[in-house]
This record gives C-alpha cells, sequence and structure tokens, in this order.
C-alpha cells in the first residue's frame, strides 16, 4: 500500500511540474511563478518532487575515497505544502556553502581545529541565519579557506535549518553533496526550492521520499553515500549549499538598503574653499 502512494505522490509531483514547466522548468533559469514551490512552517517543510531510493551502483572511484559523505537514512515524517512565488530575477540573490568532513579528514585538508563558531551563522548579507544540526545540538563551525566547516561523525544523523531575518517571504533552494534535496538529482538554481516566511524556520530533515516523509540525512562512508549508490558519482561530497532568492515587487528590509548605500564622506559642494584648516 505504501508503495502504491509513493507512486501516486510521484505521479502528482511530475503532474505538478509538468502544469507549471513554462515557468520553471523551460527555456532560461527558472523563475517566475511556480505553484509547486514548497512552504515552510516553524518545523515543517514543502516540496515539489521525490528522491527515489538509492539503488546499488557504487563506482570504483568511490572506493578509494576516505572521509564521510551523506548517506540515506531512515524515514522520518515531515509533511509539505505549495505556495506561490515570483522570483526577483533568474539568478538568486545569495549563494553560500558548508563543507564537511570526519575529524581525521578535517585535519589532512588543513582545516584548524582551535577556533570554532556558533553553529547557526548569518548569511546572504543578513537576510537568513544557517546551519547543520544534530540531536545534540547544531554542529560548531571550523573555519576554512574563508569559509564555514562542519566536523561530523559516521553513523549521526542530521539536519538542515534555515531561519528568514527578513521581512518578507523568501526562498530557499538548498543541495548536499551536489544534490538537490527535493529530487536527489543534480542540484541547480534553475529548481524551485522552499519559501520561508518571515521569522520563521525551515528545518530539512532528509531528501524526501513522499509528499509525507523523508530519508533522513545520515553522515556515511563515501563508498556508502546517496550520490554514490544513486548516482555513481562522488565528485561532490562534502558539501551543503544554499541558494537565496527574494520575491519579486517585495523589499527584504528597508533599512538594510538605506544603510549599504550609505556613505562615509558626503559629496561636496563644486567649489571649494582654498588651503586647509589648521588647529
Amino acid at each position: 500500500m505504501k508503495q502504491i502512494f509513493r507512486w501516486m505522490m510521484v505521479v502528482f509531483g511530475g503532474w505538478v511540474l509538468s502544469s507549471c514547466s513554462s515557468q520553471v522548468r523551460s527555456g532560461p533559469p527558472a523563475p517566475l511563478s511556480a505553484p509547486a514551490i514548497a512552504s515552510a512552517s516553524d518545523s515543517g517543510e514543502g516540496v515539489v518532487g521525490v528522491a527515489p531510493a538509492p539503488a546499488p551502483v557504487e563506482s570504483s572511484v568511490s572506493r578509494k575515497r576516505t572521509g564521510i559523505a551523506t548517506g540515506w537514512g531512515r524515514e522520518l515524517e515531515s509533511a509539505m505544502t505549495y505556495s506561490d512565488f515570483v522570483r526577483a530575477g533568474k539568478k538568486p540573490n545569495y549563494l553560500t556553502s558548508i563543507r564537511y568532513n570526519d575529524r581525521e579528514g578535517a585535519k589532512a585538508m588543513g582545516v584548524s581545529l582551535k577556533t570554532k563558531g556558533d553553529g547557526m551563522q548569518k548569511a546572504a548579507g543578513g537576510l537568513v541565519e544557517w546551519g547543520m544540526s544534530s540531536s545534540w545540538g547544531s554542529f560548531s563551525n571550523y573555519w576554512w579557506r574563508g569559509g564555514r566547516f562542519v566536523v561530523g561523525k559516521k553513523g549521526r544523523e542530521y539536519q538542515l535549518k534555515v531561519k528568514n531575518l527578513s521581512q518578507v517571504r523568501l526562498e530557499v533552494v538548498l543541495s548536499v553533496d551536489g544534490l538537490d534535496v527535493i529530487d536527489g538529482k543534480p542540484a541547480s538554481v534553475k529548481k524551485r526550492g522552499y519559501v520561508i516566511n518571515p521569522g520563521k524556520t525551515l528545518v530539512v530533515k532528509g531528501f524526501r521520499t513522499s509528499h509525507e516523509e523523508v530519508a533522513a540525512f545520515r553522515f556515511s562512508s563515501v563508498p556508502g553515500s546517496y550520490a554514490n549508490l544513486r548516482h555513481g558519482n562522488v565528485r561532490n561530497v562534502g558539501v551543503v549549499g544554499l541558494a537565496v532568492f527574494t520575491e519579486k515587487g517585495r523589499q527584504p528590509w528597508t533599512e538594510l538598503v538605506k544603510r549599504g548605500g550609505a556613505r562615509a564622506f558626503a559629496e561636496e559642494p563644486n567649489v571649494r574653499a582654498r588651503g586647509v584648516y589648521s588647529y
């Protein structure tokens, strides 16, 4: 019965996508409107498609890779809804990422584990704060090559959290190991994502398997990762991506724009007095 339900969900998801393909899928980067965008509540999430369970297609390259990646975890309840959202532009307003590995891999990469920051960090010009967390709490952030780095442990589940700090709705597209968290296929900013209301926090627990459930994100070996078992490609393991889109006709916050355009030295008159002042 459950398999039949999943099949129905996939068919329905495909129908929604095809019904709005002129705005989302065809032509240049997506932009415009899509009734299939997912909306988020305080702890829930929504989605436009589902990711298939992994099939054993392990690549020979993956067996040579060390460290951790993200595997296909247990099924968790995580309901979704739909919402309209018209992007302000074809390209995301902001792109950012977090890299991760186990402790041994982090040391081998030259990550300094002496200095760390809070798990939730502001990004996208202050529009959001986001991070990775587990049942133990948010993962600390270390710094590597000017970016954020998280140290994970094989077998531990994790979640992605994004809080909207602005005064308007935002759309976020998330990826794990180069794969879209919604459909499990190669990630692209052309795809639609999650809509987060002002002040709300989106919690993404895993790759979606139906309208009601997800497969938990779980740190695994590289050979046991979803990227490898499903796609046989481990090129992009170890990175989580976030793209943020603003909504057409809505300014995230006027104060931010004003402060961003503030000048340290105001314009001076065309005629300037000769000489200088001395004290």
